[in-house]
């Protein structure tokens, strides 16, 4: 893996220095797709879309950008080699889905600068395209992302051989940075961190991890154990907490604080629980786009230096934390 892919070590602290001290990550894909029209009711969840509509995904990317998100997540945190297999396509055909996750973002990337150049005193940044890659428990797609119950099968070296070859091809598709998401346990960040230095890596990541009670991993394992790891790795340049709830948040960004000097990223959903195993939305507590306005500015202040959205935000969610966060933009 080449230094010269990507956008070098220092390209997240830059770009939040250019957005005034916080970044804003984009939100919901699968929600925005399904807004649209999607149907997604698949193993592979939105990233369904990269076979059946990618014009549509370029759509969502671009809906986002317009709404003021500085990081693009890429479309492929459900896509792995091993789901598209299971959909009766190639491993050529699998790592070219793939790819076109990540050309998908950087297209709409360029075409939104290069538009908004022509806007005089326009408010917007650069965006970064972050790579997603889901957990093992994402490509299982039976809720244990959000339990990080994998069994005494799935070892270590396991995990890295699942990871390796997707994490390959991504990074040839030539993102900014990777995103590694809901990251359920210690032993998956574990195996991202080796792999990470295996692969030697040029592009900085992230590693955001799920909560399902505000204090722990689903696994019930310490978030200090888990940074503990990560804090020993120069390659990760952020950590965090995503698709776990609003009231969560807060607290989780102060314990973080108090664990690491790495960057921290919050990016929760709106507060609605998926059932994993039923497939659907429970009825719970939900945050519109005016209570996360107001949070964000508090998630800022805890130490929170990128914030966005998970399952259910939509571009109007981002567009009022990108008004909380910069004043100043329209």
């Amino acid at each position: 893996m080449g230094a010269g892919m990507g956008a070098g070590m220092g390209a997240v602290e830059e770009l939040i220095e250019r957005a005034g001290g916080c970044a804003v990550i984009d939100g919901g894909f699968a929600t925005q797709l399904e807004r649209e029209g999607a149907d997604i009711a698949d193993p592979l969840w939105s990233a369904v879309c990269l076979i059946s509509n990618p014009d549509l995904i370029r759509k969502v990317h671009l809906q986002y950008l317009e709404a003021g998100a500085d990081i693009l997540v890429t479309s492929s945190y459900q896509a792995s080699i091993p789901g598209f297999l299971s959909k009766g396509l190639s491993v050529e055909e699998g790592e070219s889905l793939l790819q076109k996750s990540v050309k998908l973002a950087l297209e709409a990337r360029d075409s939104f600068w290069k538009f908004v150049q022509r806007i005089p005193e326009h408010n917007y940044n650069r965006a970064l395209v972050a790579a997603s890659i889901g957990s093992y428990g994402a490509y299982l797609a039976d809720g244990s992302e959000y339990s990080g119950c994998y069994g005494p099968n799935v070892s270590l070296e396991k995990l890295k051989d699942f990871h390796r070859r997707r994490l390959q091809v991504i990074i040839d598709a030539g993102p900014d940075m990777l995103a590694f998401e809901t990251i359920p346990n210690k032993i998956e960040a574990q195996a991202l961190v080796e792999l990470l230095d295996e692969e030697n890596v040029q592009i900085p990541s992230w590693i955001c991890f799920s909560s399902v009670d505000g204090e722990h991993t689903p696994s019930g394992e310490s978030f200090e154990d888990c940074l503990n790891i990560l804090n020993k790795s120069e390659r990760i340049t952020v950590v965090g907490i995503n698709c776990s709830p609003p009231q969560f948040t807060e607290n989780l960004i102060c314990k973080f604080r108090k664990l690491t000097n790495k960057l921290i990223a919050v990016y929760p959903n709106s507060g609605e629980i998926w059932d994993g195993r039923a497939k659907r939305w429970l009825p719970s507590e939900c945050f519109g786009d005016h209570e996360f306005e107001a949070l964000a500015k508090r998630w800022h202040e805890c130490g929170a230096s990128l914030i966005g959205g998970c399952c259910r935000t939509t571009p109007s969610t981002i567009q009022a934390i990108s008004k909380a966060l910069k004043n100043n933009r329209s």
